[in-house]
């Protein structure tokens, strides 16, 4: 019996190869689009799971308010782990990471760029999970001036991971540190990228207020963190309050597993995640899969009506309901594993590209050999019971009588579901475009707007040699000479890359010097480095060669300082800062430049001070290079570094690519949802065109006799798109205020952001008409060119 149901379920998807090809396609297509983003939200969820002690780790983050200002930091200063360790015994094991590791490694005759590279304390390995290949983790980092490498930095270096312990390699400066043990590479899904751990010097401390590392705790079992956090409040008063003051402030331990998608601070490690973007992605994977659903259930269900006298007959020769039903599930059973199966082909098949477009490895592998399988199983059943159930009992359930006569009496309520489902698949694809197009432009605004000073043909390197620090003169009058190349500056830091830090500082106020702080960005720059950034200086004067008494008295500070500290007249005021760990100098402002941006645009403007670099911190060079000159400009400045060192080769690196950098991960989930929407779109613009012909088939007889009595082909068309129009149009006006508030809200994550205006939402409006259009047209234009007399010989 079973053998004979599949038979007739085989002839009739054959019969009807266009509805069943569109479903099967469709869901196909559905399928693997949830596959995948599926794949993607797995992996964003797994972030940091792998270590052994996962659920005892935290980070410890701060948060500070007064009146003139805030901050909402993730780094710490250096004496927070001991002072902790110190105060709160839930704490088994504190480890601090400073980022700032990373440079030119030399071994023999190889060199390699490494600026991924972490300080950290000896109980790095103690605390988290990254399993060594070779060396001994309980002693790799005890001893200052060792190395820990990542499998691939090894090889890259030794060519075989296996000879690299115990090797000497040396940083900037001829500085050697000795290879002490070699990890596998850090997995994808971890929020600390790194390609090797040195150790800190002996005994690393620093101030209080330098907040520029990164503070991770172990604490003992079964202790719960928050407990822990509702002690801290102490913490403040017995260390800090001396130097910071008077301000309300908070300590936050945030899980190592809940980083990745749910901190953002500032001066965060390395980019994370985002939950909202996770559960946005969830929605859309549901709804992709929701518009295939609908495609499937309407086609099917529209399909199934039309097979009424084949239920008379079936009844009136002996068939049972139950038969019936049993018959079109099987149908139904069939076309679902057909697009389940299909759907795991695409997903396979689109994997590489979506890894590339998404930047990961994802597999499905890597969740078992037998996951393939199990999709399978749960959409075949769910869709093939789901859609099927339906038309089964509807037309089983016929008088055999009627359904012979093919009168199966109003069909009004079921028109009016499918014409609900129509709407909804529009109201998700026109959210989807407007949507789409809202975050492209808010991609381009943050790629073209303006930064406060000049980004273009600006390139920056890094000086890998204290002598050539020493030389930083010499080698900007070098550079000079090469009609490549307009100007040249020194800095100790490149921006765009969301990592200058801050610093507390005094700041006169009513002619004193208050005893708190204020928390302000400051890096060091000389005498250039306004005139080769473009930068405008406002008020006052620049730094000058002319003023020794500039290297340490002297800062410039921008417009938002400015206001922050309220000042009327800036020039002259006095500002104190701590040099070193417990000496202080006092400088006074002379000059204010316009507000720059030194960071990407999710982050506002700070207060800024900058200040003459000491030779040790000219490290940074940036040049202004002519346009069209880049290829011959990198040559000479290649020729000429290598003359003060002959040891390094300059890795370039672009001011505009800086800041791109920092838009990567939106840019990327912007491109996913983009192709996502186009999915929606495709799927919808398929179910659009299957009801389309199945409507056109309906209506044969009433065309003929249209066109028997002089309508014309434009005014048939006209008819048969009319009614799919104005769903499209209702789906238009529910979904314009729907997605208005959706872009709103994501919108508000970034600090400068576009408007969102009435014209965006219409121009979704047009462009959905015209894929409605495009897609009835085709089936209303054929069924109005067909021959009168045939379409009233059709029975």
């Amino acid at each position: 019996m079973l053998l004979n149901y599949l038979k007739i379920a085989v002839r009739n998807l054959w019969q009807n190869r266009l509805f069943s090809g569109l479903n099967i396609v469709g869901m196909g297509i559905g399928i693997a689009a949830v596959g995948l983003m599926a794949l993607y939200i797995a992996h964003e969820l797994s972030y940091d799971r792998f270590h052994t002690n996962t659920d005892r780790i935290v980070r410890v983050v701060h948060y500070a308010s007064w009146p003139t200002g805030n901050l909402q930091i993730a780094p710490t200063s250096a004496p927070y782990a001991k002072a902790l360790q110190t105060d709160y015994p839930e704490i088994e094991k504190t480890v601090r990471i400073h980022p700032e590791g990373g440079g030119m490694i030399t071994y023999r005759d190889k060199t390699i760029e490494a600026n991924d590279i972490y300080f950290a304390d000896q109980t790095f390995f103690d605390v988290f999970s990254f399993p060594f290949l070779y060396g001994n983790p309980a002693t790799a980092l005890e001893r200052p001036q060792t190395i820990v490498l990542t499998k691939s930095l090894a090889e890259n270096l030794f060519g075989d991971a296996a000879r690299a312990v115990g090797k000497p390699i040396a940083f900037s400066n001829n500085f050697i540190n000795t290879v002490t043990g070699v990890i596998d590479d850090v997995p994808n899904n971890s929020h600390l990228r790194f390609s090797a751990i040195r150790s800190f010097p002996a005994d690393y401390t620093n101030g209080w207020q330098n907040f520029e590392l990164y503070t991770y705790l172990l604490l003992k079992k079964d202790t719960d963190y928050k407990a822990l956090e509702a002690k801290l409040p102490g913490f403040y008063t017995k260390h800090l309050k001396k130097e910071m003051g008077e301000l309300t402030y908070r300590m936050e331990l945030q899980p190592l597993s809940s980083i990745h998608l749910h901190s953002h601070l500032d001066y965060e490690i390395g980019p994370n995640g985002n939950a909202k973007t996770i559960s946005v992605f969830v929605i859309i994977a549901a709804l992709v899969l929701f518009i295939a659903g609908i495609n499937y259930v309407n086609l099917y269900t529209a399909r199934a009506i039309t097979r009424t006298r084949e239920v008379g007959v079936r009844k009136a020769i002996g068939s049972r309901r139950s038969q019936l039903v049993v018959q079109f599930l099987t149908e139904s059973v069939l076309m679902a594993l057909l697009a389940s199966v299909l759907g795991i082909i695409l997903m396979e098949a689109a994997l590489p590209w979506f890894n590339q477009l998404a930047d990961r490895s994802l597999s499905v592998a890597q969740y078992g050999q037998l996951t393939p399988l199990a999709v399978v199983l749960v959409f075949t059943v769910l869709l093939g019971f789901g859609s099927g159930l339906y038309p089964a009992l509807l037309l089983s359930g016929f008088r055999p009588v009627i359904a012979l006569k093919g009168q199966v009496g109003s069909l009004t309520g079921k028109a009016r579901l499918r014409q609900s489902l129509v709407v909804f698949q529009f109201i998700i694809a026109v959210g989807l475009i407007a949507g789409s197009g809202v975050i492209f432009r808010q991609m381009n605004f943050m790629f073209n707007k303006e930064l406060g000073f000049n980004k273009t043909q600006v390139l920056t390197f890094h000086l890998e040699n204290e002598a050539s620090r020493q030389q930083v003169r010499a080698l900007k009058e070098e550079l000079r000479k090469s009609p490549f190349i307009e100007q040249v500056a020194a800095a100790s830091n490149p921006i765009g890359r969301n990592d200058i830090g801050t610093n507390g500082m005094f700041f006169e106020q009513n002619g004193t010097i208050p005893t708190a702080t204020q928390i302000v960005q400051k890096f060091s720059v000389d005498s250039d480095y306004l005139s080769t950034l473009e930068i405008k200086l406002l008020k006052g004067r620049n730094f000058s060669e002319s003023f020794p008494s500039d290297a340490l008295g002297a800062v410039l500070v921008n417009e938002a300082l400015v206001k922050k500290m309220g000042w009327q007249e800036p020039i002259g005021k006095r500002v104190r800062y701590f040099l070193g760990k417990d000496n202080v100098e006092e400088a006074r402002v002379v000059g204010v430049v316009n507000d720059f941006h030194i960071y990407s645009l999710q982050h506002k403007i700070e207060p800024l001070v900058l200040q003459m670099p000491a030779p040790s911190e000219k490290d940074n060079l940036y040049v202004r290079i002519r346009p069209e000159k880049t290829k011959e400009a990198l040559a000479y400045i290649s020729q000429v570094y290598h003359t003060f060192d002959q040891a390094s080769t300059p890795s370039f690196h672009f001011l505009d690519e800086n800041f791109a950098q920092q838009y990567k991960t939106e840019e990327k989930q912007s491109q996913v949802l983009l192709a996502f929407t186009v999915l929606a779109i495709f799927i919808a613009s398929l179910g659009l065109f299957g009801l389309a012909a199945f409507t056109a088939e309906q209506r044969t007889k009433e065309i003929g006799v249209r066109k028997v009595l002089g309508a014309s082909v434009t005014s048939i068309v006209a008819l048969l798109s009319e009614d799919f129009l104005k769903l499209v149009l209702i789906a238009i006006l529910i979904a314009s205020p729907l997605t208005w508030y959706a872009m709103n809200q994501w919108l508000n994550e970034f600090a400068y952001k576009i408007d969102l205006e009435w014209w965006m939402f219409a121009l979704a409006g047009v462009q959905a008409i015209a894929i409605a259009l495009l897609t009835v047209g085709f089936q209303s234009i054929k069924a109005a060119l067909t021959n009168p007399v045939k379409s009233l010989r059709t029975e």
